[in-house]
């Protein structure tokens, strides 16, 4: 396993992975995000990349909206194409990415159109060298747990999984449960701290300073045999500044003490 951390496509992303002694970067290229901006920097990010002796350990698009009661939306397969082709172009073995819920349309078709288009990206990404994973946030994205799980990755043998404790501590599901049944098919991992108060989520901190039991959660992968990224996300609106420098230093800290 080797640690990393998302971050801004941008050379102050990798000087911070640097000074951390981080072994790669993640980029997230979301629905809010200018896809195009981050397709034409690709020759400048790969300088940077070879300036600074980082890797890029995953490029992944949150929250679009891949398919509608009519099938697949082309548009947006067309951009997944073009960024599995971007992370192809910096080294990244994973393209990141989910499938939104129809309501006008069954569970049944809904998993039918989910399979058809992850089997385009999986199709797309044997070409290029990458492999597809599914995060497991709910964000426009219903295939997220065990249930869908078992029929779409069930079918879909090279469908991977890219997994964060917190989403299922947050939908009151067993994390490491869903660790023990499903860590072969993890393909990417996010460090990201949870706190639930009263039933309800109150922050995510720095991880090592929230309720995962982190000692479990790396015993359960190295049992897996994970030999994936293990990406620290930032992601808490009070430990940001100095307060949220220092909260990342102390999740690479107690990262570390768990890589043997």
């Amino acid at each position: 396993m080797n640690l990393g951390i998302i971050g801004a496509p941008t050379v102050e992303t990798l000087k911070m992975a640097v000074d951390k002694k981080l072994d790669f970067v993640e980029f997230c290229i979301n629905v809010n995000k200018n896809v195009d901006d981050f397709i034409n920097r690709i020759s400048e990010i790969n300088y940077w990349m070879d300036l600074y002796k980082v890797k890029v350990g995953s490029v992944g698009r949150w929250g679009s909206s891949r398919i509608d009661k009519n099938g697949i939306v082309e548009e947006e397969m067309e951009v997944d194409f073009q960024l599995i082709e971007s992370a192809s172009k910096l080294g990244s073995k994973v393209f990141v990415c989910g499938c939104n819920y129809v309501e006008d349309i069954s569970y049944y078709e809904n998993c039918q159109l989910a399979i058809s288009y992850f089997s385009k990206l999986i199709d797309y990404g044997r070409q290029k060298g990458v492999q597809i994973a599914v995060y497991n946030c709910g964000w426009n994205n219903f295939v997220d747990n065990s249930m869908a799980w078992t029929i779409i990755h069930g079918y879909l043998k090279e469908l991977g999984i890219k997994y964060d404790p917190s989403h299922s501590r947050y939908a009151g599901r067993d994390y490491l449960k869903e660790m023990r049944d499903w860590g072969d098919r993890f393909y990417h991992v996010h460090i990201k701290g949870s706190l639930i108060v009263d039933g309800e989520r109150l922050d995510d901190p720095p991880a090592g300073l929230d309720q995962t039991d982190w000692g479990s959660f790396m015993a359960i992968l190295y049992s897996k045999n994970y030999q994936g990224g293990l990406s620290i996300e930032p992601h808490s609106p009070i430990w940001t500044g100095e307060l949220g420098a220092r909260g990342i230093d102390y999740t690479v800290n107690m990262m570390k003490k768990f890589l043997l």
